[in-house]
């Protein structure tokens, strides 16, 4: 059974990692917030977004200030670090929600959305009528010049570690889907080889607040919440 969570509550994943959308028990010593990239123009034209980059829709421009508008209401006073994809649509995303708080975003390739290999730049029709290879694990590639989810799990677990033992309190990660997804996986202490069971994966624009407090609970107040683009 795989599930597909967005804007749910649910407790007792694992051991001490729960989602909480009320009280959160424990002094806060990290916030993270995780924002998946807003509409960019593959959301529109049928072509694949993997390492293909798309900037932003108008759309998408606007959903970011939003985002901005609204997480500079809540981190007022706060010192605040973001961190984003290079890639175009999330790295846009990042310039304007960062302008808001009168930051500037970091930019990291580990975050970058998972790479399709040779269907980057091509439609997502060809991707289905081309797949080399039907992904059913964690260790398959679409394309043989492609990353697996492992690949991309391994890719990005050093940025979380060094996430996790930094001394940031407050910090905005700007990502895509997968590459979110995965992070999910990661923060409420799944294996990579869950993927296929839980898949906590969002929409375009979904916002996430994580908390982990002092007693090292990790806890979420919100998963992929979509009442910040608007």
């Amino acid at each position: 059974m795989v599930m597909h969570l967005s804007q749910t509550t649910l407790k007792g994943i694992k051991g001490n990692n729960i989602f909480q959308d009320n009280s959160l028990r424990g002094y806060q010593m990290k916030h993270i917030i995780t924002v998946q990239h807003t509409q960019s123009v593959h959301h529109t034209n049928g072509m694949v977004g993997s390492w293909t980059d798309w900037d932003l829709t108008d759309l998408g421009r606007t959903q970011a200030d939003c985002i901005g508008k609204k997480l500079k209401d809540e981190l007022t006073g706060k010192n605040v670090i973001i961190y984003s994809s290079d890639l175009k649509r999330a790295r846009q995303t990042a310039e304007v929600i960062a302008k808001n708080l009168g930051i500037e975003p970091i930019l990291k390739q580990e975050l970058r959305e998972r790479n399709l290999g040779k269907c980057c730049g091509k439609s997502v029709q060809w991707l289905c009528a081309n797949i080399e290879c039907p992904e059913t694990t964690v260790d398959d590639r679409l394309f043989s010049d492609g990353e697996s989810r492992r690949d991309a799990w391994n890719r990005l677990k050093p940025f979380y570690e060094e996430v996790m033992a930094s001394n940031e309190e407050n910090i905005i990660i700007v990502s895509h889907g997968d590459l979110l997804s995965i992070w999910n996986a990661m923060y409420i202490g799944l294996p990579v080889e869950s993927y296929y069971e839980v898949d906590i994966h969002g929409p375009a624009g979904g916002v996430s607040h994580m908390i982990i407090s002092d007693d090292g609970k990790h806890q979420v107040r919100h998963i992929n919440d979509m009442s910040y683009v608007v």
